[in-house]
Order: structure tokens, then C-alpha cells, then sequence
């Protein structure tokens, strides 16, 4: 081995030796003034508080111990005008020197008894709203965030602010509002060797919740679970506040590692819960119980996006699932969702169920594989282009026996039980027993058609879950932010009236989606089976239950008598059916507000070829309400009309507010001409004509109004995306050919 020269090591000693004096010298000088430069940082941080967030700090005493350790008694925080936010009676901390050396604070050991963090909301005022208040500079320029580097810093501030060693006792933290209120005291906390142990009490003496598990912080390694001694975990304020009740046995969360490089922070950990109950009303009127379930989560952080990355896997019971989780913020929010299951056992599927969430399915018994895929893609600033794509597919997927449900009852004669808001109705039998009964060949064409027209068009050819509609749903409800738009299908409310409740909640959609997917998919019923049982069980109005019991209420004639207008009008009703009677006049005559539907049906069984093309509304202004019914209708202005009329909750018929105004014969609507004989009453309140432009405008408004429902109609079925676009384009250009075509006659 060679020798260094001499030469040089007198050079370096030279160098170093001084380097070593300065930092001696500038230590011990650091060191002796250490208590004043401590105040002079607690100074400063109190004068802070106070400019920028209206806070109090006060510290009863703060001084060094050690190299690194600082003493603090009786810190007291207390927002301006409100209530004492902070008190801690004594704090020891030390922190990491090597860390600190390089700016960075990791705590080394934190000894912390007799405080509390006491939050409250009362009336509106918060003594913790200062953490949302906005720093005004008018000089500063918006700059782009990083969320990588955003989420990397985020991460290392927690964990460096982990301390290696931890003795905690009597601390609580606390929360009060105007009706609720929650405490957390945990009695005794520790961190020593990289194992926690905690004893935490819940509302003094409600429960006891223990944290224990292993923190390794620096090596970004934490492995922890939460649970209560011989109960559940669970907050009461939650189920009060959101009315959510959750709780669990035990929940467990560990970070394994965190990456960070060219502008990507990846963060692998993994979350379980044991015995999970939850119970929303949105969700399932029942308790949901997940036994086991957890996810490992890679979730990964971008320039400008969050995400959960497909190399996660979510684990129920048997059943796995890869989902894919991906938030964009800008330039422009993109919400992004897959789910791929890959192909698993049936029977693992079904037994991977939670205990009420699917009722109707409970004790099924199945065989074969099954593959479910979900994407769904959303671009905030073009959501009509909103794509969505769920299917699951099957191989020798087959039924080994029913459960609580013989889903291939419809078959032959059953009993249906209505309910109405949760209570049962009278029973109906359906099958040719009952003489109310009326078979598919006995109904008339006419509204078989017109029936399928406005709910299902592509009934006969597509398997019960027609993609594009609940697409359009979807587009619908993010418009309007609620749902606002079902999308439904005849084999989908005809399984919902069979044999679910007819709660609206997610839990009961899902269960409706898949029991359809069984029936279509195992061939249980054919489609002629399933329209006829489903005009002879649905509601029609008030306590009014099959077409039969309809047709004779609204007409006093039978089903097959039914004309191409009633028809149109009893297909108008089925989605608001209490609200059908508010549909006619005291004379018996329709709404005007029904022109327009009749005309779109009618256009569209028409195209198909069920009926004539006819400039007459097509049979609007034939329909005459049964005469002994129409003395309990109410003559209400036509916006009241309209809006009971698409109620689906019980209203009473409203009383007569005032003496009705007389109606124009069949020729004046038909052409638009005014009342002569009502001149008096015209007299009082002048109308003038409608100009030709307004005349111009009603049409160009019927004419959109008659292509959205072509373009939301389009029969998909067996048509690819391109093919089903370019239909769209193909409606949409003959649209405007048409709108053209009036402007040019009206000479504008």
C-alpha cells in the first residue's frame, strides 16, 4: 500500500485544524448564548402568532437541560375572542443533532403530561378557524405546486416529527358543538425501542381504545392497529353529525416505504379492518358487515395528480381486485376509475359479499368463473364525453340452487306484495288466476310499444343493463350534482318491483343490476315473459297496480282496447304513476304539457315502424279521462300541474282554489286559435299575438326537444362506440338541416 506524502498531510492539518478551532469556538459561543437565542426564537414565534393569526401564547417557563433538550411548562394557546384552544402544564423535547445540522427538526425524545387541544363550534364561532385563514400579499404570484414534492415534504414532516421515544400521560383532545361533543384521553402513551403502547378513553368511560403496534419512523417503516377493549370501535358524534354508523373491531394501517425521484412520490403501505359494520341511509337500510377486508395501497403522487396505481390489490374475504384510482387537478380535473378482477371462482364472488348489502341473494349457490372490468373516465370540463364501460363476464357460470330468492318465480304464478314507504300493501296475485290478469296477447300493441318506446328501446335486443343509458345517467347526475336521472331499464324495475324493496339506496341498485345479470345472462325468463309480468305488476297511481287495474281507472275499457293515445298517455305516467291524474283537466282533457311528449313518442314508434306518422299529436287531443273521475280533479295552474306530476310521493289531490277559466274546443288548440266566446275574461288580462319570431322559436325548441330524444334513444345494441357516434353526428346534422329548413320559410 503507498504511503501518502508527508507534504500533504501537513496541508491538511493545516486546513483542518483551523476549520476545527472556528467550529469550537463558534459551538461555545453558541452554547453559552444558547438561553438567549431560545428566547429570542420564542419571542418571535409569539409575536408571529399574534400578526398572523390573532393568537395568545404564553409559556411559563422554557430552558435548555441538555445539549439538545428543551423544557417547556404551563404553554397556554388561546385564540383571540374565543375559547382556550391549547394548555399543556410540561413538555421535554429533544431533537436529532445530525438532522438538525442540515435544517432539518427530527425529534429525538418527547416527554408531554397533563394538557389538552380543546376544539369547539359553538353558534358558528370556532376557536380553530384560524388554520383557514388566507395570508393576504397582494405582491405574490400564484406559483404551480408540485404535488410530488407537496406530498414527499408532507410525508417526511410527520414522520420527523415522530419521536423515536415517546412518554405521554393525561393529554385529551376534545371536540363540542351545538349538540355534540367527543373526548379522547389518552391516559398513558409510549414509544421506546420502535413498540407503542397507549390506553385511550373514550367520553369518560364510554370505551377503551388501545394503539400499539411498531413505529420506526426514520427507517419510514410503521406498522399500527387500533381497538377497544371488548366492544367495537366506534364514534357516536359520526352516526349523529352525518348519520353514518361505523364502527369495527380493529383497524390496522402500515407504511412499508416512501420513494421519491423526478417528480414522482410513491407511497407503499397497506390498510385492514376486521368486522366492519356500516349503515348510511344513501348506502342500505340494513347493516353492512364486511368481516375481513383490506388494500394494499401503492398510492403515487405526481406533478399534478393522486393516484391509486393498479399494482394495488384489494382483498375480501376470497375475492380480489386490482383498482386503479387517478385524480388529475389541472390544467383541468380528470377523474379516473378501473377495476379488474382477472377471473376468479363464482362461488368466491358470492361468498365475498357482505352481509346486508345483497339480501335477495343471500344462500345463492353457484358454480363456474366470473371476470368483472369497470372504467370509467371523466373530464371535468367535457363531461358529455364521459366514458363508462362495466361488464362482467362469465365461463360456465350457472345457478346450483336459489337462496332466500327463487329468482325463476316470475315463471308461473306468484304473489307480489306492493310497499309503500316501507309498509305492505294488499297482495296481488299475478297469473292467469286473477281476472285482473291480463297476458301479453290481450294488451294492446299500442302500448307495448309506446310503453317500451319511453323506457326501454332496445328492450328485445339487449341483456337487461343498458350501458349507454346509465352512461347518460351519469352525465346527468355530475351536471346537476344529485341524482337527478336513473337510468333504468324495463328488466331492471321489473326486477326492483319483484323482489326488492323500493328503497333508494346504493346498496339496493347494485343488488337490482346483478340479479338482472343472473336472469338475462342464465336465461331464467324470456323477454315476452318479462314485459308481460312487468305491465301487469307496476304501479300505474295511487293504489292502481297492473295494466288491467289501469286501463279500466283511467278509461273504463280493458287493455286491448286501449287506443295509440291512451297508450302514449299511460307510458307518460310510469315513472311518476301518483301523479297521473294531475296529467288531465277538470273536463278530461289533457295538459297541455303533454303535447310535446306525445309528439316525440309518437315520432319515435313511428320511425320504428309501430304506428302512422300523423300530424295530430298522435291521439293527444283524443284522450278522455273516465267521466266519474273527473269531478276529484282540481283546477291548478299549469306549473303546479306540471311539478305534481312528476311526484312520486303520496299528495292529496289539492282542493279547488278557484272557478275554472273556460277552455278552448278541439280546433282552437289544434291551431292555436284564442277563445272568442272568453272575450270578457280576455278582456281583463289583453293578450297580444304571438309574433312570427316566437312562433319560429316554440318550433326550433319542439324540434331540439324531438332530436335529444332521438340522440338519447339511439339503439345501441350490437353497434360499436364509432358507429354509435357517427348516428349521433348523422341526428344532429339532420337536426340542423331541419332548423334551416323553418328559418328559410319564416323568410329570416
Amino acid at each position: 500500500m503507498k504511503r501518502l506524502n508527508p507534504k500533504y498531510i501537513r496541508i491538511a492539518a493545516f486546513i483542518l485544524i483551523p476549520l476545527l478551532l472556528i467550529f469550537l469556538i463558534g459551538g461555545y459561543t453558541a452554547y453559552s448564548k444558547r438561553e438567549a437565542l431560545l428566547q429570542k426564537a420564542i419571542d418571535k414565534a409569539k409575536a408571529k402568532a399574534k400578526r398572523d393569526y390573532n393568537l395568545d401564547v404564553k409559556i411559563g417557563s422554557a430552558h435548555f437541560t441538555g445539549t439538545s433538550t428543551v423544557s417547556f411548562s404551563d404553554i397556554c394557546i388561546v385564540p383571540e375572542n374565543r375559547d382556550s384552544l391549547l394548555n399543556i402544564k410540561n413538555l421535554v423535547i429533544s431533537v436529532k443533532l445530525l438532522p438538525l445540522a442540515v435544517g432539518d427538526i427530527k425529534l429525538a425524545d418527547v416527554l408531554l403530561q397533563d394538557g389538552f387541544i380543546h376544539l369547539t363550534s359553538v353558534k358558528g364561532v370556532r376557536n380553530f378557524d384560524f388554520l383557514f385563514k388566507k395570508k393576504k400579499d397582494s405582491t405574490a404570484t400564484r406559483t404551480k405546486v408540485d404535488l410530488s414534492e407537496l406530498a414527499n415534504h408532507l410525508v417526511n414532516e410527520v414522520l420527523y416529527k415522530i419521536p423515536d421515544n415517546l412518554a405521554l400521560s393525561n393529554f385529551s383532545i376534545s371536540f363540542k358543538d351545538d349538540t355534540n361533543q367527543i373526548k379522547l384521553l389518552t391516559k398513558t402513551a409510549l414509544i421506546k425501542d420502535g413498540n407503542l403502547t397507549s390506553t385511550i378513553d373514550v367520553n369518560n368511560g364510554y370505551a377503551t381504545w388501545h394503539m400499539a403496534g411498531k413505529m420506526h419512523p426514520s427507517d419510514k417503516d410503521i406498522d399500527v392497529k387500533l381497538y377497544a377493549d371488548g366492544k367495537k370501535v366506534e364514534l357516536p358524534i359520526i352516526e349523529k353529525k352525518f348519520k353514518l354508523k361505523l364502527n369495527f373491531d380493529t383497524i390496522s394501517t402500515r407504511l412499508t416505504r416512501v420513494e421519491h425521484s423526478s417528480g414522482l412520490t410513491k407511497i407503499y403501505g397497506s390498510w385492514a379492518v376486521n368486522n366492519l359494520l356500516i349503515n348510511h341511509p344513501g348506502i342500505s337500510s340494513e347493516n353492512i358487515v364486511f368481516p375481513n377486508a383490506s388494500i394494499d395501497a401503492n398510492v403515487f403522487v405526481g406533478e399534478n395528480y393522486v393516484s391509486v396505481d393498479s399494482s394495488s390489490l384489494i382483498h375480501i374475504k376470497k375475492l380480489t381486485a386490482r383498482p386503479f384510482i387517478k385524480y388529475t387537478l389541472n390544467p383541468v380535473k380528470i377523474y379516473e376509475l378501473k377495476i379488474n378482477t382477472g377471473w376468479l371462482n363464482a362461488t368466491d364472488i358470492f361468498e365475498a359479499f357482505p352481509s346486508g348489502m345483497f339480501d335477495a341473494l343471500n344462500g345463492i349457490q353457484v358454480a363456474g368463473k366470473l371476470n368483472y372490468a369497470l372504467n370509467f373516465y371523466m373530464d371535468a370540463s367535457k363531461i358529455d364525453d364521459l366514458q363508462f364501460d362495466s361488464r362482467l363476464s362469465k365461463d360456465n357460470f350457472r345457478i346450483i340452487k336459489y337462496g332466500k330468492t327463487d329468482l325463476s318465480k316470475l315463471n308461473s304464478t306468484f304473489i307480489h306484495t306492493p310497499y309503500e314507504k316501507g309498509k305492505p300493501m294488499s297482495p296481488h296475485l299475478i297469473g292467469p288466476d286473477n281476472p285482473e290478469f291480463t297476458p301479453l296477447n290481450e294488451i294492446a300493441p299500442s302500448l307495448r310499444n309506446a310503453v317500451m318506446t319511453a323506457e326501454d328501446p332496445s328492450f328485445y335486443t339487449n341483456h337487461g343493463f343498458v350501458e349507454e343509458a346509465f352512461r347518460k345517467s351519469l352525465v346527468t347526475d355530475f351536471k346537476t350534482k344529485k341524482f337527478k336521472r336513473g337510468g333504468s331499464g324495463i328488466s331492471m324495475q321489473l326486477v326492483k318491483n319483484a323482489f326488492l324493496s323500493r328503497e333508494k339506496t346504493l346498496a339496493r341498485k347494485i343488488e337490482e343490476i346483478l340479479i338482472v345479470w343472473i336472469i338475462e345472462n342464465n336465461r331464467i325468463m324470456n323477454k315476452n315473459r318479462m314485459l308481460e309480468v312487468y305491465l301487469n305488476i307496476i304501479e300505474w297511481g295511487r293504489g292502481i297496480y297492473g295494466i288491467s287495474e289501469a286501463s279500466h281507472y283511467y278509461f273504463g275499457k280493458s287493455p286491448s282496447e286501449l287506443t295509440l293515445g291512451e297508450s302514449i298517455y299511460l307510458a307518460s305516467i310510469v315513472p311518476y304513476p301518483k301523479g297521473g291524474l294531475y296529467a288531465f283537466q277538470p273536463d278530461g282533457t289533457l295538459r297541455p304539457g303533454l303535447h310535446g311528449y306525445f309528439n316525440l313518442i309518437g315520432r319515435l314508434m313511428a320511425s320504428k315502424g309501430y304506428t302512422q306518422r300523423d300530424t295530430n299529436a298522435y291521439g293527444f287531443y283524443n284522450v278522455r279521462l273516465r267521466e266519474s273521475l273527473r269531478r276529484a280533479i282540481a283546477p291548478v295552474d299549469t306549473a303546479t300541474a306540471d311539478s305534481l306530476m312528476k311526484q312520486s310521493d303520496d299528495y292529496e289531490i289539492l282542493p279547488v282554489l278557484e272557478d275554472p277559466v273556460k277552455k278552448p274546443n278541439f280546433l282552437q288548440r289544434l291551431f292555436g286559435k284564442k277563445d272568442t266566446t272568453g272575450k270578457a275574461e280576455g278582456d281583463k288580462e289583453k293578450q297580444k299575438e304571438k309574433t312570427a319570431k316566437e312562433k319560429l322559436n316554440e318550433q326550433i325548441d319542439a324540434l331540439k326537444q324531438e332530436y335529444k330524444l332521438k340522440i338519447d334513444n339511439i339503439d345501441t345494441a350490437g353497434k360499436t362506440r364509432k358507429e354509435i357516434r357517427q348516428e349521433k353526428r348523422r341526428l344532429k346534422k339532420e337536426q340542423n338541416d331541419k332548423e334551416d329548413e323553418l328559418k328559410e320559410k319564416a323568410n329570416l
